[in-house]
């Protein structure tokens, strides 16, 4: 109520915010005590039971009609974590321990729903952020969203947390000639399964985790994949003497540098897998720890699609010079049909589509400008999460530190405050001093 008091008198002598409740009467405004957290998914629901055990209540808006939207509703059936579970918990509640080491979607999203019951977040549903903009003039952030039904509401709150990720928009790459292809193409968020495919000749576009497991799935479905190989690429075998490969590396950097390390790795996956160099995938110059480190750009853990481009199963393709009529022409001259193309292009941030905010993230790509590990925090009560291209255990660190950071913001306040009315009451009444 203090916080709603504040701003109402600061209101109320601000002739712009009059101007624009004017104009604007069907906008709805709302205090939030707390923090605001943009996002639903695992980084907005991590920081908001990181605020939740310290006492700090947060509202949380999300777009679609549940959480993990993009686990929920854009992903195909066979995904399962890449990393061991260990290394995907959110802070505060662990896996379930009859959870295989590599749990299934549903299983992670059943795992994300308990989350959130533990916690009692509820997050408003259906709420579109169309603007978030910082009012210097009351010291807080103005941010509106817009449901379902079209009705806009105005949140005003003194710390905003963005958790809309890094995959908030799926990229789709403009390449000559889709418009004539005739067959269909659809992005990876919106493959659930090789069924429909199958018996069909299928090009996937792109050779990351998504795109060489949806060419497994193709090829479980008795479908006809091919492989696009635009770039060079790092292939790891998922799991390296007797352990996870990612838990493994965790381990080793404990004791040794990132190089040698990733000297190790690659001479266990050469004897492992063999010279990927021969079957189309040549690797970067960089190892891929250090690859990771400095790009983002993640290795692609190994399921079984290696052993299909081998065996010929799934065929290895250069880039795609233009597309024509069922056919795609590649960039080394040769030209083959395809019934499908399946775009395994990743995902982009949003984050300039609607932050009004020039410092603290990127325009370019919606990225916080400050590198790991300093990018979750910003200017006048600006937070990220989610951003730091290190998957779970990334942001589960960033859901604490901006919880801790919040929760001295929130006591420091707080003991202003209770100062503030000790004050009031010790002071003696008009009555007493006649």
């Amino acid at each position: 109520m203090d916080c709603l008091r504040e701003i109402q008198g600061k209101q109320a002598h601000d002739p712009i915010f009059i101007e624009k409740m004017n104009t604007s009467a069907s906008w709805r405004c709302i205090c939030v005590p707390g923090p605001l957290i943009v996002g639903a998914g695992p980084s907005g629901l991590a920081t908001a039971a990181c605020l939740k055990e310290k006492g700090v209540p947060s509202v949380v808006l999300e777009r679609s009609n549940c959480i993990a939207s993009l686990w929920q509703l854009k992903t195909y059936d066979r995904l399962r974590l890449h990393l061991p579970k260990q290394f995907c918990e959110l802070p505060l509640m662990g896996f379930p321990t009859d959870f295989p080491t590599y749990p299934i979607k549903q299983q992670f999203v059943d795992y994300l729903e308990a989350y959130a019951r533990e916690f009692d977040i509820k997050p408003r549903f259906n709420e579109t952020v169309s603007q978030a903009e910082y009012d210097a003039t009351l010291g807080f952030w103005r941010v509106k969203s817009v449901g379902v039904n079209g009705k806009g509401t105005e949140y005003v709150c003194r710390w905003l947390v963005v958790a809309t990720g890094e995959n908030a928009e799926a990229v789709m790459p403009e390449m000559e000639g889709m418009g004539e292809f005739g067959g269909d193409i659809r992005h990876t968020s919106l493959y659930k399964s090789g069924e429909e495919f199958r018996g069909k000749r299928v090009l996937v576009v792109g050779c990351g985790n998504s795109g060489m497991e949806v060419c497994l799935d193709l090829c479980n479905h008795n479908a006809k994949p091919s492989l696009v190989v635009r770039d060079t690429v790092h292939v790891l075998p998922r799991e390296m003497l007797g352990r996870s490969t990612f838990g493994l590396s965790m381990w080793l950097l404990k004791w040794l540098p990132i190089r040698f390390v990733d000297r190790l790795l690659l001479i266990v996956t050469w004897l492992m897998l063999g010279d990927t160099a021969r079957i189309g995938l040549d690797r970067p110059r960089l190892g891929p720890l250090e690859l990771k480190n400095l790009s983002g750009k993640t290795p692609v853990l190994d399921v079984g699609t290696l052993a299909n481009i081998k065996s010929g199963d799934i065929k290895v393709c250069p880039s795609i010079k233009r597309l024509k009529r069922h056919a795609v022409e590649f960039v080394n001259g040769k030209t083959e049909n395809f019934d499908a193309i399946i775009l395994a292009t990743g995902y982009k941030s949003n984050v300039p589509s609607w932050l009004k905010e020039r410092e603290m993230f990127s325009e370019k790509d919606g990225y916080p400008r400050r590198p790991f590990p300093n990018g979750w925090k910003g200017e006048s009560g600006l937070y990220a999460v989610g951003f730091t291209k290190r998957g779970l255990l990334g942001t589960s660190m960033d859901a604490r530190r901006i919880a801790e950071d919040i929760e001295r913001c929130w006591k420091h306040e707080a003991k202003h405050r209770m100062a503030f009315t000790r004050s009031l009451l010790q002071q003696p009444s008009s009555d007493s001093s006649s």
